[in-house]
């Protein structure tokens, strides 16, 4: 099941608004932390009620959401200063459980990433982190979730969780710009894209359990992905 983050209509109302801002400090360490900003002390963020909990209306990087001549992604890449492994470990700070997916995206308050969470209790979570400096700016339960088992029963011990099939991937293929646990296929595995410095995007599979690295059969290439 592809799952698609989306910042729902009274959580962007609520980031207009205005928020209390709770940030989160990531380590800077051999994974590539976050480079930009002193740390800060993380705080646990609420996990009641299904609104938006809004730490931060505006995102440091700012970047225009289009995807002229295809090279979004490719400046959101090299806009970025919080990885896709150092955005599940933040994400996890604010809402404990499993990171499902992760999307690098310039979203209205700037550059961010969207990381869909199931939760301790149960719940999916969508937590958004400026990609900056991984505060969250919003995070809210996602109640159109449409619950599926086979991805649950991957979630709960997966020998190769989000952040490390983030590293994988980016270990050899530049940065990850988007991480998603894929059931849509005869096997469940962590699909990633990623982007090269030279600017050539990859699709890349990985094995929950085993952590195997492969390229993405030539069929799911027909979104431009350069394998």
């Amino acid at each position: 099941m592809k799952r698609h983050l989306v910042i729902a209509t009274a959580a962007a109302a609520a980031l207009v608004a205005g928020g209390t801002v709770t940030a989160l400090a990531v380590s800077n360490d051999g994974s590539g932390g976050a480079r930009s900003g002193a740390p800060v002390t993380a705080q646990p963020a609420a996990h009641d009620a299904g609104t938006a909990q809004v730490r931060d209306g505006r995102a440091v990087i700012r970047t225009q959401d289009d995807d002229a001549n295809g090279q979004e992604d490719i400046r959101e890449a090299r806009a970025a200063k919080v990885t896709a492994s150092d955005a599940a470990a933040a994400a996890l700070k604010a809402v404990p459980g499993t990171v499902a997916g992760l999307d690098l995206d310039a979203d209205r308050p700037g550059l961010v990433w969207d990381a869909d969470v199931l939760g301790k209790d149960g719940k999916w979570y969508e937590v958004t982190l400026d990609a900056g400096n991984a505060r969250v700016l919003n995070q809210h339960i996602d109640h159109d979730d449409d619950d599926d088992a086979r991805e649950r029963a991957t979630l709960r011990n997966p020998r190769t969780d989000a952040g490390e099939a983030a590293r994988t991937a980016a270990a050899s293929h530049g940065t990850v710009t988007s991480l998603e646990l894929d059931d849509d296929r005869a096997k469940t595995v962590w699909e990633a894209e990623t982007v090269t410095k030279d600017g050539k995007e990859h699709k890349l599979l990985i094995d929950p359990q085993s952590g195997k690295l492969s390229a993405a059969p030539a069929h799911d290439a027909d979104d431009g992905a350069d394998d």
